[in-house]
């Protein structure tokens, strides 16, 4: 075991960032966080919580805070705007211990933030533009050296500019579609456990998340996503009350939710990326979250995968005699991971995102037959909780934190039955 106490420059303040400076602060090493935001806060509206990102949440001790603050959601529904189910999942049918968490990013970032006290060192404003693998050191904007470090960790996020200097990406590409968000008040929304979502072909995808609550506001909130492409998304001029038509064309109900949204104020822009690289790391540095590995969020898995990153991180320190040692074993684990949520999500964006009308006809006509299928519904399952391993392999999840979420899952609300039409 490496039992050097390491001095670690974490750049961004991401889930990612937080989760590792929080579990390397709590084995001793020195953390010094440098973020480029003038004020810190999230980025983006709501997100899933899958069991292996509640995983990591037990082992820094904070699920059961979480569990406060997030919806529970057994089930995933979604059908054209016809009626037509297209998907239909539900996290019993895999183990009835499991449920996703739907959370306000703003909750999870407070958590993170707050459970930050061990020699808590964090840079506000200090935008890294060049990183030194091999001496340890940072540049920022104003042409400031940070050195000394033993470790940096590369955290900043899909749009990172830095991780070239990890190494060349075999991909690195943005995603032709993005996304608007809000957050609006839950009220009487009849689907309190369950994310739904509505498609007219792969063109127009309208999704509500139960997200709960957060530490500054108590009032029970849904993540209301609307799909378009980017182009869209930076069109000179915009026609609200035409955008409300077409939102309406595809989920009426939806659009009732936000009657009192600003629009477009109202809405956050999310653009996507879909990144591989040859290597996550080189000398002192090493690639973590969607700075290694961003994909589109079509499997809904940015924040598990970065939390899992920052276990993965700390347990190959804990296990490793030096640090190459230490990083390579990070990185082995966590490629036998991510490859299939890459390849997925790379597959999956075209028929929910995307131009091509056949596609989502073939979509809509045979994705929900498939997913009855008893081999098939499993392999779903499976990548949707995050639990997939490689092709057939499984991610497995402690005993006790099992426990723990079957004790609160005798609690969760129960899924709705399937629409009728």
């Amino acid at each position: 075991m490496m039992r050097q106490r390491l001095r670690v420059a974490i750049v961004g303040y991401g889930s990612g960032g937080q989760a590792t400076a929080l579990l390397l602060s709590a084995d001793g090493h020195r953390v010094e966080v440098f973020e480029r935001a003038e004020a810190l806060g999230p980025v983006g509206a709501g997100f899933l919580l899958q069991p292996v990102g509640q995983r990591v949440l037990w082992e820094l001790g904070l699920l059961e805070t979480a569990l406060r603050y997030g919806a529970p959601i057994s089930r995933l529904y979604g059908e054209t705007a016809a009626g037509r189910p297209v998907m239909d999942m539900r996290y019993g049918e895999l183990d009835p211990r499991l449920f996703g968490l739907g959370m306000q990013r703003g909750a999870l970032f407070a958590l993170l933030d707050a459970a930050w006290t061990t020699d808590r060192c964090l840079h506000v404003g200090v935008r890294i533009t060049r990183i030194d693998p091999a001496a340890g050191s940072l540049t920022d904007q104003d042409g400031r050296r940070h050195g000394g470090f033993d470790l940096i960790v590369v955290a900043d996020g899909a749009a990172s500019r830095l991780r070239s200097q990890i190494g060349p990406a075999r991909l690195d590409q943005p995603y032709p579609w993005g996304a608007q968000w809000c957050l609006v008040p839950m009220d009487a929304w009849p689907w309190p456990a369950e994310l739904q979502q509505r498609y007219i072909d792969a063109q127009r995808m309208a999704g509500m998340l139960p997200v709960g609550t957060r530490p500054d506001d108590s009032t029970p909130r849904l993540s209301f996503f609307w799909s378009l492409p980017v182009t869209a998304m930076t069109a000179p001029t915009f026609d609200a009350a035409q955008w409300r038509a077409d939102v309406a064309g595809v989920w009426p109900a939806a659009l009732q939710c936000l009657s009192s949204t600003a629009i477009p104020d109202g809405l956050a822009l999310a653009r996507y990326r879909d990144t591989v690289h040859h290597r996550w790391h080189c000398g002192r540095a090493v690639l973590l979250g969607d700075a290694a590995h961003a994909m589109s969020p079509q499997l809904g898995q940015g924040v598990n995968m970065a939390l899992l990153d920052a276990l993965a991180l700390r347990d190959a320190l804990r296990q490793a005699t030096a640090l190459p040692e230490a990083l390579s074993r990070y990185e082995r684990e966590r490629r036998v991971h991510v490859g299939i949520y890459h390849f997925w999500s790379r597959w999956l964006t075209p028929l929910f995102q995307s131009e091509r009308l056949v596609w989502a006809k073939l979509r809509d006509w045979s994705f929900h037959p498939l997913s009855r299928l008893p081999g098939g519904r499993n392999q779903m399952l499976r990548v949707l909780t995050g639990t997939r391993r490689g092709w057939f392999g499984t991610l497995s999840l402690p005993p006790a934190f099992l426990d723990t979420v079957a004790n609160y899952a005798l609690k969760r609300p129960a899924a709705s039955a399937p629409n009728p039409r």
